[in-house]
């Protein structure tokens, strides 16, 4: 794949929510968007000297230790079951760098950035080099379009998340705000770019089930970071 080719792909992968991927703990009760995820991991490959970040996915590392058979909480519609996740990466690799040592840098920065800056449960990097480079473009794919305006809700729950700090509001890309079924109860909300998804996930999630009124499995979806 040429240069050209990674940025056209990475920009496709920007417009798509990609999966669910799971925040945290099983019982935690969060997952967040592929894109949402995309858009910190991307940041961090490109702090990297000598990447040029192409196509970048997560998924479930089939090595990792399984997660829990008996979840405690019900999995979102296309979202992965808690447990080890894998990073896949292709990048341009520039000249003056040995590329080993590019690599690891990436490796760590991709690990680092996956728990501590987001919450994932990443247990393995996976990195192809897609081209050697003898210097880096002048300039890369564009920046993910900003997300819709929080909609408008009366909803308790919805208004009790949104007084949670972090939250920077609560949406509707993939259903309502807050759905609720019997006993089960899921909130899609944003988070403020610069925090940590899970730890707002969790704060949320205390709010939502002190608001819900009987509802006894309460899961928290990040659709985007704002």
């Amino acid at each position: 794949m040429t240069t050209a080719e990674g940025w056209t792909a990475a920009v496709r992968d920007r417009l798509a929510p990609g999966r669910l991927l799971p925040l945290g703990t099983a019982e935690d009760g969060a997952w967040i968007t592929e894109r949402a995820v995309r858009q910190v991991l991307d940041g961090t490959a490109a702090a990297v000297r000598g990447v040029v970040p192409g196509r970048l996915r997560v998924g479930s590392d089939p090595d990792g230790e399984p997660g829990p058979e008996l979840l405690p909480m019900p999995v979102p519609p296309g979202g992965l079951p808690p447990g080890p996740l894998r990073i896949t990466a292709e990048f341009g690799a520039v000249a003056g760098r040995p590329l080993p040592e590019v690599s690891e840098e990436l490796r760590a920065a991709l690990l680092g950035a996956a728990a501590d800056g987001i919450g994932l449960p990443v247990t393995s990097v996976d990195l192809r080099v897609t081209e050697l480079l003898d210097a880096a473009p002048e300039e890369g794919p564009d920046a993910p379009p900003p997300g819709r305006p929080s909609p408008a809700t009366d909803d308790p729950v919805a208004l009790a998340v949104l007084r949670v700090e972090g939250v920077a509001g609560v949406t509707d890309a993939l259903g309502p705000p807050v759905r609720r079924s019997g006993e089960a109860l899921r909130v899609e909300l944003a988070v403020t770019a610069g925090r940590r998804p899970l730890d707002v996930a969790r704060a949320a999630r205390s709010a939502a089930t002190a608001a819900a009124g009987g509802a006894t499995a309460v899961t928290v979806l990040v659709s985007e970071l704002r």
